[in-house]
């Protein structure tokens, strides 16, 4: 990602260095700039004496220790008033820290969450800085200069203190998470449930994302199903062990959620599917005791209908958690997050990017205040139009034995959503019963506790 941002630059006549300690990935970098104006270094010093003063030094290295030993690498070579970015994904505490280390010894740090992967770098990335607005005000027109762009306007902006660019990348990537286990669902039910070819799941996918459905994930999944590896005469995806990794952040999602009391369900049930996969060998035994999932017998275009409504709402409810999280966190960290300005930038460059990004652009827009994406005109009446999809699809999926984690979990989250009265007074009733935690009682004040059983 560094060498294509780098690239990305040089494109629009940003002058550039880049540093690895692989002396071949410079000549690489050198050789790939067509302008001439990028230079490559495997020292740390003449890499930071050949940049301008104030000098702006971007690290893309992976999360954890690693940023702190670059950072302490970086810093001999450093003046006051350089600018330090982290375009990782760093988790957010470890931002808050940098950002009082660095600024006390005089140097202006921020981290930016980017996304779009390798391919997003060179041709435009979604960026998420926040924490010293100073420093962003330095960088930002070439920010906007190398971003994605949607109806002209680049898909950058200053999102907020402290480390809120790095929390507004955290919630997007679990928003991802919980998106690719949504699009995994789907074609587990085409494939085993429909018992649909290779080249029929790639058709459904292909037409999807020529409508509402628009996205990149559901691009590149049209695009995984055609792949062929050079020799072979079949898909690759068939060869592929589905045991599945991740590097962290939709836990840190999950985590952070709970303890922002925002509840996430879609997210949490797409990081546990993910940790559930790579039990392959007990996955294995198990298929030998209980039996493999069954075909669904439907009427096919209805039920591929009913299966599009399911992924169109389930794929609202997550975005809803997801802005949901940012706004309490907003208010629980100072944040003041522009939720219709996220929104704008993640409608292209992103891997979470798809059409439906303009419904929530607008909802915030029209409405700044919006405490919940869920309760606005507009987003109710899409929600409201497909919720019968979700429910079939999840009655048919659960018939046939096929698991639907983010599908349920979303219909759950939305029938309690929407619950004026939850049962959730018979919980209370029951730690006041066993724990003595007390409860409060509808048209009253204060709490109560009641002895339950005669001592």
């Amino acid at each position: 990602m560094g060498r294509n941002l780098l690239l990305n630059m040089a494109d629009h006549g940003v002058n550039g260095a880049g540093f690895d300690k692989d002396a071949s990935k410079g000549v690489q970098l050198e050789a790939e700039a067509k302008r001439g104006n990028v230079k490559g270094f495997s020292e740390v010093k003449p890499f930071i004496d050949s940049l301008n003063k104030p000098r702006a030094i971007m690290m893309l290295v992976p999360a954890g220790k690693i940023v702190d030993e670059v950072i302490e690498e970086l810093i001999p070579f450093l003046d006051k008033g350089d600018i330090l970015i982290d375009g990782g994904n760093s988790h957010f505490t470890d931002t808050n820290r940098r950002v009082d280390y660095l600024e006390s010894k005089g140097y202006h740090f921020f981290g930016m969450g980017v996304s779009g992967g390798e391919e997003g770098a060179r041709k435009g990335p979604s960026m998420m800085p926040g924490g010293d607005k100073e420093a962003y005000n330095v960088m930002k027109p070439i920010l906007e200069s190398i971003a994605a762009k949607v109806d002209g306007a680049p898909c950058v902006t200053y999102i907020g203190p402290g480390a809120s660019g790095h929390f507004v990348k955290m919630v997007h990537n679990g928003i991802e998470y919980a998106l690719m286990q949504l699009i995994a669902e789907t074609y587990e039910i085409l494939k085993n449930g429909l018992q649909f070819t290779n080249e029929e799941i790639h058709g459904v996918f292909e037409k999807w994302n020529e409508g509402r459905l628009s996205s990149f994930l559901i691009e590149i999944t049209r695009d995984i199903l055609t792949y062929k590896a050079e020799g072979t005469d079949h898909l690759l995806i068939d060869d592929i062990k589905d045991e599945a990794r991740a590097k962290g952040t939709g836990k840190w999602t999950s985590q952070e959620a709970m303890n922002l009391e925002a509840p996430i369900p879609s997210i949490d049930s797409s990081v546990a599917m993910r940790d559930l996969s790579k039990y392959k060998a007990i996955r294995t035994q198990a298929a030998t005791i209980y039996g493999k999932s069954e075909a669904i017998v439907a009427d096919k275009e209805a039920f591929l209908n009913l299966l599009e409504d399911a992924y169109f709402f389930s794929m609202i409810i997550t975005y809803a958690q997801g802005m949901h999280m940012l706004s309490r966190a907003s208010k629980e960290y100072g944040y003041d997050l522009k939720l219709d300005e996220i929104g704008k930038i993640w409608r292209g460059g992103c891997i979470i990017r798809s059409k439906f990004l303009e419904n929530i652009y607008g909802a915030y827009g029209k409405n700044k205040d919006l405490e919940h994406l869920l309760l606005d005109g507009d987003v109710s009446k899409l929600v409201l139009a497909s919720q019968t999809g979700v429910r079939a699809i999840i009655a048919a999926s659960v018939n046939a034995g096929i698991a639907t984690p983010v599908f349920s979990a979303s219909l759950s989250y939305f029938d309690n959503f929407r619950a004026e009265r939850m049962p959730s007074n018979l919980t209370q009733a029951q730690r006041d019963y066993f724990g003595a935690h007390t409860y409060e009682l509808i048209g009253k004040t204060g709490t109560f506790h009641t002895q339950w059983m005669p001592k």
